[in-house]
């Protein structure tokens, strides 16, 4: 009988220990509710998306999750470190979300869970403004090039540097694009590989110092905000989705992109099989 009780009690507390854990790791939406504030991680050197203008955080992500916020009804707080940081901060739990963004592949959706669509993401080559050597893609044969660190555009930029004969004599890899940015404009490098509407808002804001190279040699993908695909995060996710393709519908999605990148994209409401 003694024996009985001991282990009843054993039982009752593992239980409780249990349902304990469960109590307390909960629905993420209840909480982000719960609290008012959307955590979200991110980096400030992607613009448009997110950058420092005049000491503030700026960008189409600022506009985008503020709009989140309403249909929410949360404030958003923004946690900002380098992009090589990002995801696995994530996964560490500091934030709630990655504002990012990201570019959607088939790694990373083995991965996290993303939202629908905010942009178009194919990657294209930023140059020198007046570098008549370099008219298309495949003209980067044999010459030094750059791209971000940890980054979609990267792989796609090696993967595509590979079928090149001879092969660029340097793929540099940065911390920041906007350190690639710097190396190109001091002719380090001959071009960076980024997202198409990075790039054509660099080139927009400084076309004195650099130019696009058309057309992108990236296959067609998309960006979208990365989240976390454990169970306690779903409701979460499914509310983010319900608001971006809300904005979609409204028009205020395609008024952002054309305010940031200076036209709107035909983006679908998920991606199930990335191109890359």
């Amino acid at each position: 009988m003694y024996l009985k009780t001991i282990a009843a009690a054993v039982t009752a507390a593992l239980l409780s220990t249990t349902l304990g854990g469960a109590a307390q790791a909960g629905d993420v939406l209840d909480k982000v509710k719960a609290a008012g504030v959307l955590t979200v991680g991110t980096e400030t050197a992607f613009a448009p998306f997110d950058f420092i203008d005049a000491g503030e955080h700026a960008g189409m992500n600022v506009d985008l999750f503020a709009e989140i916020g309403k249909e929410l009804g949360v404030k958003i707080e923004w946690v900002t470190l380098p992009w090589d940081g990002v995801l696995p901060g994530l996964e560490s739990g500091k934030f709630d979300m990655v504002a990012g963004p990201a570019t959607i592949t088939k790694a990373r959706m083995e991965r996290y869970r993303f939202s629908a669509p905010v942009a178009e993401a194919t990657v294209a080559l930023l140059k020198h403004a007046g570098d008549d050597s370099l008219v298309e893609p495949k003209q980067i044969a044999g010459k030094a090039v750059g791209s971000g660190k940890a980054t979609a555009q990267l792989a796609q930029l090696q993967e595509f540097a590979a079928t090149l004969k001879p092969a660029p004599t340097e793929i540099k890899e940065y911390v920041s694009f906007n350190e690639a940015y710097a190396d190109l404009a001091a002719g380090r490098i001959v071009a960076v590989a980024n997202s198409y509407p990075n790039i054509a808002y660099v080139a927009s804001q400084r076309p004195e110092t650099f130019a696009l190279v058309e057309p992108p040699f990236g296959s067609k993908t998309y960006f979208g905000f990365p989240g976390r695909k454990d169970p306690e995060y779903k409701t979460l996710m499914d509310a983010i989705d319900a608001a971006i393709l809300k904005m979609k519908a409204d028009g205020r999605l395609a008024a952002m992109q054309k305010k940031w990148f200076g036209i709107a994209f035909d983006t679908p409401d998920s991606v199930t099989d990335p191109a890359f």
